[in-house]
């Protein structure tokens, strides 16, 4: 299919090793639904937080409840990485047409309708992630990984995509 529809991913589910301890996410369950998207779809991989300007390894960082992001050993703030990434996506998504991205799920960047609460506990609670509420805020419908499977389904019942 020439000119294919462009998703926004985040680079860990693609294998990339840019998570915050130097691996990544991928398994081989999202593997093979990846596999069927990009068939019909051309996948732009982004990590928010390099490109934000943070190393790969890097200390765990979770969204406080002042909103703020900070890191989990030396208490540091990276709101300000945190942002850029997300404006640097933002931006590759609008310049791609991007109506859809699939993130990493409870993420401090990605997570969408759920992520850490801040204390480093594994306590989850709702909210976004900073990119995801910036894609959000352009209209890009966000999902996480786990739903890879039914927007297989709704693309085989021309259902996909609803933006």
């Amino acid at each position: 299919m020439k000119n294919k529809p462009k998703i926004l991913i985040s680079a860990c589910l693609l294998g990339e090793n840019c998570k915050y301890n130097g691996g990544n996410n991928a398994d081989a369950i999202c593997a093979g639904e990846l596999a069927k998207l990009r068939q019909i779809y051309e996948l732009i991989a982004v990590c928010p937080e390099c490109l934000g300007g943070l190393m790969t390894p890097r200390e765990p960082a979770e969204i406080c409840a002042n909103g703020r992001v900070f890191t989990k050993f030396s208490g540091r703030d990276v709101t300000a990485e945190f942002v850029l990434g997300a404006q640097i996506c933002a931006e590759i998504a609008s310049e791609n047409g991007c109506k859809i991205a699939v993130l990493k799920e409870r993420s401090p960047s990605c997570g969408s309708g759920e992520i850490y609460d801040g204390s480093f506990t594994g306590r989850i609670v709702s909210g976004d992630g900073l990119t995801a509420a910036a894609l959000k805020k352009l209209g890009v419908r966000v999902v996480g990984e786990s739903t890879l499977a039914e927007l297989n389904f709704r693309k085989r019942s021309r259902k996909w995509p609803s933006g």
